[in-house]
């Protein structure tokens, strides 16, 4: 590893650690990084989920104020989570290497889709529980509906935080800076469980690793104290534009 090589993935992880704790999709960011250096599709996936884990873990650290006396509730969505990424990191590893080769240009332009129609999301669920004063409670449809998110997490990680946010918003009546740190946490979750199991089985590399968990754990701390304050059109652009371009260079592959 060249050390502008170095330079680029310590950033893309700074990037994405703050762009996962504010929006989500961090790994449109780090993934076609990777990809565009050399690193295949497979290598770049794990190596993503263990070295943005701790930058998940410090975003929802450093959105523990909205989670004060809601860890209860946590809890039970995390081993949904739990138990999908599971499943998920037993499906990319049991699959062929061409099969997920085949599928990631389809996932990419899946998270990119999710990251444009989040805002539209966002704004149905806010109207949503204006006009609806019920008090909905984590129930066996949202457990599933997690449980499912997380084996996609596990799989393959991006926009697995803005698939949370609109699921929860739609079934959850918590305010939306909560539900932010709620999917903060159990992206940790996916992430933490996804990355321990390629840590022993799975092709990592573990400068890439150190690399981003380095970025991502500080960006997660920027993102949870001023990324708020960031234009979220500004950083939904970013992620688009990244998304698309990865999308083309792995189908030309």
């Amino acid at each position: 590893m060249t050390w502008w090589h170095a330079v680029v993935i310590f950033v893309a992880g700074l990037w994405a650690g703050t762009i996962n704790t504010v929006v989500g999709s961090g790994t449109l960011v780090t993934f076609p990084v990777l990809v565009a250096l050399g690193y295949s599709p497979l290598t770049a996936t794990t190596s993503n989920a263990i070295g943005l884990a701790p930058g998940t873990v410090s975003g929802a650290i450093g959105y523990r104020e909205e989670l004060k006396g809601y860890w209860p509730q946590v809890a039970k969505l995390a081993v949904a989570s739990f138990l999908g990424a599971i499943c998920g990191t037993i499906l990319l590893l049991s699959l062929p290497k061409d099969a997920f080769e085949t599928v990631v240009p389809a996932l990419v332009g899946l998270a990119v889709v999710l990251v444009i129609v989040q805002p539209r999301v966002a704004a149905w669920v806010a109207k949503r529980r204006e006009e609806n004063g019920t008090v909905h409670k984590i129930g066996p449809l949202l457990l599933f509906l997690i449980f499912l998110i997380g084996i996609y997490g596990g799989y393959f990680t991006a926009a697995q935080g803005v698939m949370m946010m609109a699921v929860m918003g739609m079934l959850m009546s918590e305010s939306l800076q909560r539900l932010n740190g709620v999917k903060n946490a159990l992206s940790a979750v996916v992430n933490i469980v996804a990355g321990a199991i390629y840590a022993f089985i799975a092709p990592v590399s573990w400068p890439v690793v150190a690399l981003l968990a380095v970025g991502s754990t500080i960006g997660g701390q920027i993102g949870a104290k001023i990324g708020r304050k960031l234009s979220p059109k500004v950083l939904r652009g970013v992620i688009v534009v990244i998304g698309l371009a990865a999308m083309v260079q792995l189908l030309l592959k």
